[in-house]
């Protein structure tokens, strides 16, 4: 199960970070998501963290590149996403992702991730 936390509102500029906990899994082990989802628009990707042995690389979405880092704590058993430098077009929903399996493509679809936390909505104030 998975349990997206650290939403909020946040003035344009400002900064947020959103903890993604799991129980029962591993994360370091699966590869990890953040998606968003804004009000009537369709889930997108945010960025990605891939499980450690895949040399846990990231990727982000050229909308986001820059301005938010995913990481992840072993010790912790959760992934971060750091959002800095926050526009108003980064108000949605955000959910994270769990995928069960690993592809060899850059597994930035919505259908790449099999088990997602329940969202945390995310606004921000131009």
């Amino acid at each position: 199960q998975l349990q997206a936390s650290g939403g909020g509102s946040a003035q344009a500029g400002g900064s947020l970070r959103l903890s993604c906990a799991a129980s029962g899994r591993t994360l370091s082990r699966y590869n990890m998501a953040w998606f968003r989802q804004a009000p009537g628009k369709e889930r997108e990707f945010v960025a990605n963290i891939r499980r450690s042995g895949y040399g846990s690389s990231t990727s982000y979405a050229e909308s986001v590149k820059g301005r938010f880092t995913i990481s992840r704590d072993n010790a912790k058993n959760t992934v971060y996403l750091q959002m800095n430098s926050l526009k108003f077009e980064d108000t949605a929903v955000y959910h994270c992702g769990l995928a069960g399996r690993n592809l060899a493509g850059p597994m930035i679809r919505a259908d790449d991730y099999d088990y997602w936390g329940q969202g945390t909505q995310v606004t921000v104030s131009s």
